[in-house]
């Protein structure tokens, strides 16, 4: 029943103050006339006399007649079923995940629940976490390790990205890995996000580079890459994942060492109007990736909308077929002439 009033309205609720002077007829109606000044002891005779009155014309046509004027003024009043919801628009932010899969983010540097965890398992968790605090925007995802290649494109589907996420794949000896060309081609990687953006038109365009490690594969450097982005107005923010004891395997580098190009990284993000953070945990990835959410805002608004689903026609049919039925059964029982 609370359903019910809650979207129930009378668009024009003026018209329901007619029903006070038919409330007030019906109470005259019913109301005793004046005693007769002259008392007859007997009129059966009279009765036999004259024709008898139809009474359940009038008692069925009169009802009617009543009913078809109150559901009139109910139909002035446009009764409506009124649904209110809020329609939300939003200027979203396009961007481009750039996501480290070359070897050493095999590296298990990272420690959840106790337990040490792969960088790019690490990885993984605090991006799908970060994708999902920013259902507006247009988010892609660029795999890279020896090459740049396009795992999803900008896109709104959220889900469909987070699944092609979570499929990222580091190379094996059956070349199974996402991107089957060994090395850190961050230069490439950066050139291929900016191409990405630069077909898009929105208000900002930014690209999240996510590394453990120093570029040295491809065709363009990083600086070069940053340039080009600067160009085109995108903003680049570089993560650098990683602690400083990490070291890859000697299985996957016959000289295992550490990779790290702090300095081109923070050049990158300084050139280009972005930020530069070093995660060494885990607190330290979902903080920086707190912090770049919170830079980056989107502009929503919410409007309220409210749809009036007409319900008058109703009301006007049971006026119409009422005042007919009325009409119909006092015409075909008129009352007895004077």
């Amino acid at each position: 029943m609370g359903a019910f009033f809650e979207h129930f309205r009378f668009a024009q609720p003026g018209w329901l103050l007619l029903i006070v002077p038919i409330l007030l007829l019906l109470l005259l109606r019913r109301g005793r006339g004046a005693a007769a000044s002259v008392t007859f002891p007997n009129l059966g005779v009279l009765v036999s006399l004259g024709s008898r009155v139809r009474q359940s014309a009038w008692n069925l046509g009169l009802p009617l007649a009543f009913v078809a004027l109150f559901t009139a003024i109910v139909t002035l009043a446009r009764p409506v079923w009124r649904n209110e919801y809020k329609n939300r628009s939003a200027s979203g932010i396009d961007i481009v995940l750039a996501f480290d899969t070359s070897l050493s983010m095999i590296i298990d540097d990272f420690v959840l629940n106790e337990r040490a965890i792969s960088r790019i398992a690490a990885a993984k968790r605090v991006v799908d976490d970060f994708i999902s605090r920013r259902p507006d925007d247009r988010i892609g995802l660029i795999a890279f390790a020896g090459r740049p290649v396009s795992v999803c494109p900008l896109t709104l589907d959220h889900e469909w990205l987070r699944k092609s996420l979570d499929g990222l794949r580091l190379n094996d000896e059956s070349d199974r890995g996402t991107v089957e060309e060994s090395g850190t081609a961050i230069g490439s990687a950066l050139a291929a996000s900016a191409m990405r953006l630069d077909v898009r038109q929105s208000k900002s365009k930014v690209i999240v580079l996510i590394t453990d490690g120093a570029s040295n594969s491809g065709k363009i450097s990083p600086l070069e890459a940053a340039a080009q982005a600067k160009e085109l107005g995108i903003k680049i923010y570089t993560v650098a994942i990683g602690t400083k004891e990490g070291r890859v395997p000697g299985s996957i580098q016959a000289f295992p060492r550490q990779e790290f190009d702090l300095p081109t990284l923070i050049k990158i993000a300084k050139d280009t109007g972005g930020e530069h953070f070093w995660a060494q945990g885990l607190s330290d990835l979902e903080d920086t990736f707190r912090t770049i959410n919170s830079l980056e805002k989107t502009e929503v608004k919410t409007v309220p909308v409210t749809e009036d689903i007409e319900l008058f026609p109703w009301f006007l049919a049971i006026a119409v077929l009422a005042s007919l039925t009325a009409t119909v059964i006092l015409a075909l029982n008129p009352p007895p002439a004077p």
